[in-house]
């Protein structure tokens, strides 16, 4: 039974991480493309080498990945890499197969759209700035789905999780300095006015402002208090739920009336059923709900702290230290 579930959850990633790279390629390819504009990451960069040379995208995505996945497997393991090498394969093709459809269409329907350099339609027309908003709302809306999944697009993630193993940076300082010198280069090497160079950064931050508002909306938790006469039905209906409950012993102070009072924590989706389940057998129950900034453990967020290193212990100092601990015990009287 646990095995069928781990294998259905399996497959609902790998479908809803899927969603979230078709999301991604449209976003580039509709928003980011026909205005040369430079995003994070290895898209970002694989863009750069494409706006100055021609050289596909999705051609520089595979290969910069490829090489990035080789050094990165024996450093954080199979497990991390698998859905990464999954990503990384179908946001190639996908990135491959929307493009040619973008530059057919656009090349069908020339009249009707401004065409980029590259023969790429301005879907927005003559605004590079809405353009850049569009793609970075999407493509943070997608980034944060892919996430919520336990899913990456490889690239700098896999770079940042390196680092991070090794040093004490967190991942989002890690990134944000690739992406920042990955953007700021494009002025370089494919020749970027600044207008665009702008369009470019703005990019970067509503692309990192979307990404965490979705896995916010995705991870937020909320806990429950109810009061009820039949908190033992409800305490066994929601533990079928899959969700545990915990009972203390309360006092109406106006009343004296003791009472059972329960306590759960649940994701905010989840909120829903919850409130249906205590309709269904008390509907008179006082219940109430509040939001929580995080919650760690069995059946939420794993805790990620890395432990601070140890400093060495200087030999003389200790010495010194039961040197007066020694004389203070003597004379009877504390020594600084």
């Amino acid at each position: 039974m646990e095995l069928r579930q781990s294998i259905q959850h399996q497959i609902k990633d790998y479908l809803i991480i899927t969603l979230g790279l078709i999301i991604y390629s449209i976003s580039v390819t509709c928003f980011i493309l026909p205005y040369e504009i430079t995003t994070g990451g290895v898209v970002g960069f694989g863009s750069v080498i494409f706006y100055a040379t021609g050289f596909p995208i999705q051609a520089s995505f595979f290969i910069l990945n490829a090489m990035l996945l080789i050094l990165a497997i024996r450093t954080l393991g199979w497990r991390f890499c698998l859905k990464t090498i999954y990503a990384v394969i179908v946001l190639t093709v996908l990135l491959d197969l929307v493009q040619k459809f973008m530059l057919h269409y656009g090349a069908v329907h020339s009249a009707e759209f401004v065409l980029s350099p590259k023969g790429f339609p301005q879907i927005v027309k003559n605004d590079a700035f809405m353009s850049s908003l569009l793609g970075a709302t999407l493509n943070g809306i997608a980034l944060g789905i892919v996430l919520l999944n336990n899913g990456s697009t490889g690239g700098t993630d896999v770079v940042a999780a390196v680092v991070n193993k090794y040093k004490d940076i967190t991942l989002g300082q890690i990134l944000m300095f690739i992406d920042i010198f990955i953007v700021s280069s494009s002025i370089f090497v494919s020749g970027t006015s600044v207008s665009i160079l702008l369009c470019s950064y703005c990019t970067l931050i509503v692309t990192s402002l979307m990404v965490d508002y979705v896995m916010d909306r995705g991870r937020q938790s909320v806990q429950f208090f109810i009061f009820s006469q039949k908190y033992e039905e409800l305490a066994n209906a929601i533990t079928k739920t899959h969700r545990g409950v915990t009972v203390i012993d309360g006092e109406g102070w106006f009343t004296h009336t003791e009472r059972k009072v329960l306590i759960l924590l649940v994701k905010r989706r989840e909120s829903t059923n919850i409130f249906r389940l205590i309709q269904s057998i008390d509907p008179q129950a006082f219940v109430s709900q509040t939001k929580v900034i995080g919650v760690f453990g069995e059946g939420f967020d794993r805790i990620r702290a890395k432990a601070k290193k140890s400093t060495p212990v200087n030999d003389d100092a200790l010495k010194e230290q039961k040197a007066i601990d020694v004389a203070s015990k003597v004379i009877d009287k504390p020594l600084e």
